[in-house]
């Protein structure tokens, strides 16, 4: 019993520590700048709510100057499912090579994919943005996507998954008479829903947080992402001789953390089932 109570203080304590600070953004993000100058940091509620986020929302000219946050989610969100989507495709083809094939060179060639995690992007990414710019990709969705879809990581869980598939699947499916893309799209893509899920939740989270990439491949504000915009937004709080529009830079965070929540909440029971399965 006792062990019980301290597991779940514990476990509460955890919470406050993470929520709590979201909570105070979004509180404060509904008073007026006066009132957060003046008095600091709310804990509950003000009148400005509305006020707010519609100014952060629709207004061209809100905290960053330049964009809306309603286009900046958008752009972040196209970066995210991109960035997820690509990445789960070009593992799964890897891993599928990889673990099907069986050509010579397989396992070498997994270790070598597999090694590209001692090479992060802030190591590669002189090389990378001259790629791009030589492809005329800057300031472009394909630009922003395309050269960070590689996924070690990915290939590496999808494989372990792939090797857990009985070989007796394969069989059946060779005497049905069905190809490697059909036993691929037919049978492993089916199987691999709870794992696609997993990984769609992580990739699409770090895609979404992505920000040293966006930042140097755009220059077009209209392409700006909202982790950018929040890093914009507190510079400009910070700037000039007028009341700092603190709730407004809030507002901004606050709008940032709830797509990934979203997803996360809705996957999660797929998330827990596909990292299960991945230890098989």
């Amino acid at each position: 019993m006792l062990r019980t109570i301290v597991t779940h203080l514990i476990l509460i304590a955890g919470v406050l520590f993470l929520v709590t600070p979201l909570w105070v953004a979004f509180a404060s993000s509904t008073h007026a700048p006066e009132t957060l100058l003046r008095d600091g940091l709310q804990f509950w509620f003000g009148d400005r709510f509305l006020e707010t986020y519609s100014a952060v929302l629709f207004e061209t000219g809100g905290v960053t100057k330049t964009s809306t946050a309603a286009r900046m989610l958008i752009n972040s969100l196209v970066l995210g499912l991109g960035f997820a989507v690509g990445k789960i495709a070009i593992s799964m083809l890897a891993a599928y090579a990889i673990v099907y094939f069986r050509f010579p060179l397989a396992l070498p060639m997994f270790w070598v994919i597999f090694l590209t995690l001692l090479l992060p992007l802030e190591v590669r990414i002189v090389p990378s943005y001259e790629v791009v710019a030589k492809m005329g990709l800057l300031n472009t969705y394909t630009g922003l996507i395309v050269p960070l879809i590689a996924s070690a990581t990915g290939t590496f869980f999808f494989r372990q998954f792939f090797k857990s598939v009985p070989d007796e699947l394969l069989e059946a499916a060779r005497i049905d008479g069905a190809g490697p893309f059909r036993f691929f799209i037919d049978i492993l893509v089916p199987l691999s829903k709870t794992m696609i899920a997993a990984i769609f939740i992580i990739m699409f989270v770090v895609g979404w947080n992505q920000y040293l990439w966006p930042l140097i491949m755009t220059t077009d504000d209209q392409l700006y992402t909202i982790v950018i915009g929040i890093k914009q937004a507190f510079q400009v709080v910070y700037e000039g001789g007028q009341i700092p529009q603190f709730q407004e830079a809030f507002a901004l965070a606050v709008l940032a953390t709830l797509p990934p929540v979203l997803v996360v909440l809705f996957f999660q029971r797929w998330f827990v089932r596909g990292l299960l399965e991945s230890e098989k």
